[in-house]
């Protein structure tokens, strides 16, 4: 028996429940992760509530974790018992202290990024990796706005976007956040209580505007954030963090200037074991480097689930929450 979370209906936090279950043995091309912590995103926010449905219930939760191998199923050859390894992707059930899963979904771990490291790093480090790298290829000298600078995924975008000589404008919601991304490597800040964000991007950028915005934020954001845009320029839309985008015109993209849009995933890019070992190695080798670190700002034992995820939907975090098994 191993203890985990898991919800069987949909709500606030007050449904998840800290139970004892039997883990699945690992089957062909699966291994069983024994994990040492496990990462905290705003996609198990969306599972919980029901914006994102859960295959079925009663379900666990969460798929971000790193750990080392307890098991491993028939078939597979680039995993052994007893391997350090990470996860972002894969079946609802990383809120535990064992989880089976797809051994394709399994990366292993350098010698030198710890387990703490890797369960905060993997999921928003392969997100910043696949908006920053590939949905739109910075070469450099870019201008790109990027809501919620100073959250797990914005400070990992601060850091990145400094390493490849683009101009990061963040914006935060309080001076605390803005000196935490300006630390991290934005070129500017934007404290959206406070300030006209789109007249802030006007000034800051001698009303060029900006190349890129990556919107986590949705619904609140989506028209500003358009309006930020340069001519032709690329509104990435990767979350949904004050609900989910509805009743869009597609013709306000040719009002406000030719502009293109991009819903992205993780799971549209790491779609292949190769494409996610690629991704990982990126992402490591900005670990390992140094030109990246992971700021954990916030740890809880798994049993307070619940109040981890009160704390990041409420705005109340800063850089990345892991839970302890």
């Amino acid at each position: 028996m191993a203890k985990r979370i898991q919800f069987a209906r949909t709500g606030g936090p007050e449904v998840l429940e800290f139970i004892e279950a039997a883990p699945a043995e690992p089957g062909p091309g699966e291994v069983t992760v024994k994990n040492q912590a496990v990462g905290l995103n705003f996609i198990d926010i969306y599972f919980r509530t029901g914006l994102y449905p859960a295959p079925g219930l009663p379900s666990g939760l969460g798929t971000e974790a790193a750990g080392t191998v307890e098991a491993v199923g028939e078939g597979v050859e680039h995993l052994a018992v007893g391997d350090r390894v990470a996860y972002a992707q894969g079946p609802l059930g990383a809120y535990a202290e064992l989880h089976t899963l797809p051994a394709e979904k399994v990366v292993t771990l350098p010698d030198d990024v710890d387990c703490e490291t890797a369960a905060a790093a993997m999921l928003k480090g392969l997100t910043v990796q696949y908006l920053l790298r590939q949905t739109y290829p910075l070469q450099g000298g870019e201008t790109i706005l990027f809501h919620a600078a100073a959250g797990g995924v914005g400070s990992i975008a601060c850091q990145w976007a400094r390493a490849l000589g683009v101009r990061l404008i963040g914006t935060v919601s309080s001076p605390d956040k803005a000196a935490l991304a300006e630390k991290n490597g934005a070129w500017a800040t934007i404290d959206y209580t406070r300030d006209d964000v789109v007249e802030r991007v006007r000034e800051l950028t001698g009303g060029e505007m900006c190349d890129v915005v990556y919107d986590s934020v949705g619904k609140d954001t989506w028209e500003l954030s358009l309006d930020c845009l340069k001519k032709r320029g690329l509104m990435v839309s990767f979350g949904n963090a004050s609900g989910p985008v509805e009743g869009v015109n597609i013709g306000i993209l040719n009002q406000k200037g030719s502009l293109y849009v991009t819903r992205p995933s993780l799971n549209g890019y790491a779609d292949t074991r190769e494409r996610l070992e690629s991704m990982a190695i990126d992402l490591f080798d900005m670990l390992q480097s140094g030109q990246i670190t992971i700021d954990i700002a916030q740890r809880y034992p798994l049993a307070e689930a619940g109040k981890a995820q009160e704390a990041l939907a409420g705005r109340r975090t800063t850089g990345s929450t892991i839970l302890i098994p």
